[in-house]
Formats: C-alpha cells, structure tokens, sequence
C-alpha cells in the first residue's frame, strides 16, 4: 500500500478543491500517483453529476458581462438558493462569461466543451469537479451574446437579468442622456415582462387567435345581439389596444410616466437628444423560469421525521 502523507491530500485538495476524505481515498486507489488521483476525483465529478441528474435545479442565478460592444448574459441553475450565493460558485459563473466573450460559443454544448483557464480543465470537467465540492446538481442552462448598443440590468442578486439592444446615432449613444434612458428601458423590461417588442413583431396567428376569442366574447355579450358584423369587428379592433400594452415592450404605459408609452418615452428622448433611437431588441432572463420545482408535502415530511411513515 502507497504511503500516503498529510502534505499528499492537502496538495491534491489544493489542486481539485475537494473534501479530505474524498482526496485521501483517491489517492490511495491510485497508489499515491497524484494524476491518476486528479483524474478519479473528476470521474466521480462525472458520477456526482450522474447521481444528481434527477434532482431539480431550479435555483441559481442570472449574470451579465459586458466588453467593448459585447454584452452576454448567462443563466446557471442550482439546488438552492444558498450554493447560488457560495463564492467559488460564483467565480465560475463569472470565468464562463469571459469564456463565452472571448470564443463566442453557438450553444451550451459547444460551451462545454471549451478549455477552462485553469490547470487542465474543460467548461465541463470543472463543473463536475465543482459539483464534487459543492454536492448539489448544478447545470449551465443557456446563454445568450450580444453585439452593438446595449443597456443591461441585474436585479437582486441575480434572480433577473435583462439585455436591451438599440439602433441609435452615435453622436447619440455616447451621451450620459442616452445611457440614462436606456437604463430606463431596461429596467422596464425587468418590472413588466412582455413577449413581443410591438406591434409588428406578434405573429399573425397569435393575432388571429386573439381576434377571434374578442369576437366571440363580443358575441355572446347579449348587449351586442343587434349589432352588424362590421361594427363588432370595430369593436374587436379597438379592444385589441389592450391586447397589445399587455404583451408589447412599446405599447406599455411608460413605469416612471404613466402619462406616456414606452414607444412615446423613446421618440421624445430620441427628439431631445438630437438623433435616431430605436428599440430592436430585448432578452429577460428569470432564473428557474419554466423549470418545475419540487414540490414537497410539509405533512409527508414531518411523518418520516417522526418515524411515522
């Protein structure tokens, strides 16, 4: 049996962050060869991930990173809300919005693969050896890169992220104004999620579905009985107004001047500034948006700890 020494398991924790045990048990499967041990604790990062695959991850965090005109925003899901917040947790985070600027990955797959900066690691293998330390599934969820003039916003501690690209003159964008306002739109973006950015961008068969859910409505309102058709279609038209403020960026009532829309708050800050501003885009990200958590039964709970179950 290898000697395995005190200094042996510190410099291989050093190396992998793992727990005492772990590296000392590592080392000696592999005889005190310190790569061969490396590379058991990063297949049992893989078996830890394994392991955990059917747990849910629906807590995390949503973070942002701008260089030069390149804005990208990434969501990694966690267990909990308190690994969310764990330092080294964040620092990979924050490593793979650098690596995304710099290499510009199509996906998460392509991501994960991708050299970490670190000893020799992959996007991949550093997070199962983070996996391995932190004990909790953890999952890179999606990203998303953007180039050109933007304004981003986080909120919280990461539970929303928000990316805005403009169109605007670049005697424009340099103004403190300019940044100003789009702060502004961004922070719009965050407090009233919408699904489209006007009018134009709703598809016309979402547009079809909506008209003809006001017009039966209309319909069955014994009040319109009498009316002609071409009245209840001005009817429709004029209801679907509504529909618009509530699922276009543009059509909204403006947060911090209800006496505008947001499309109004543009064309008159466009006007004051001197130049052309246009809204063209807007990501939201919500961190565990879309993913089911876990639901447990309090009652069930109690009954096991109690031995009753």
């Amino acid at each position: 049996m290898a000697n395995i020494t005190a200094k042996d398991v510190a410099d291989l924790r050093a190396k992998t962050n793992a727990g005492i045990m772990e590296c000392k048990k590592a080392l000696l499967e592999a005889g005190g060869d310190m790569d061969k041990a490396i590379k058991l604790l990063r297949e049992k990062g893989l078996a830890a991930q394994t392991k955990k695959e059917g747990r849910i991850a629906a807590d995390g965090i949503v973070s942002i990173k701008k260089s030069g005109d390149v804005s990208v925003m990434l969501e990694v899901n966690t267990e909990t809300d308190f690994v969310a917040k764990n330092d080294m947790f964040r620092a990979y985070v924050d490593t793979l919005l650098g690596i995304i600027i710099e290499k510009k990955p199509r996906d998460v797959a392509e991501l994960l693969a991708l050299p970490y900066p670190e000893g020799n690691f992959t996007v991949e293998t550093k997070l199962q050896d983070l996996i391995l330390v932190i004990k909790e599934k953890i999952t890179i969820r999606r990203f998303v890169i953007v180039e050109g003039v933007t304004s981003t916003y986080t909120h919280g501690m990461g539970s929303i992220g928000v990316i805005v690209k403009f169109d605007a003159d670049k005697n424009v964008a340099e103004k403190p104004e300019f940044e100003e306002f789009a702060k502004n739109i961004a922070l719009q973006v965050c407090a009233y999620p919408v699904t489209y950015l006007d009018r134009d961008s709703v598809p016309a068969e979402v547009l079809d579905e909506e008209k003809a859910v006001l017009n039966a409505q209309i319909k069955n309102d014994p009040a319109n009985a009498r009316k002609p058709a071409q009245i209840i279609e001005k009817m429709v038209l004029g209801r679907l107004g509504k529909f618009y403020e509530n699922n276009c960026l543009l059509e909204q009532v403006y947060v911090k001047d209800d006496a505008l829309k947001v499309r109004q708050y543009v064309e008159a800050t466009a006007k004051e500034l001197g130049g052309s501003i246009k809204v063209t885009r807007f990501w939201r990200y919500e961190k565990g948006e879309g993913i089911q958590k876990r639901e447990d039964n309090f009652a069930d709970e109690i009954a096991k700890l109690t031995g009753q179950q």
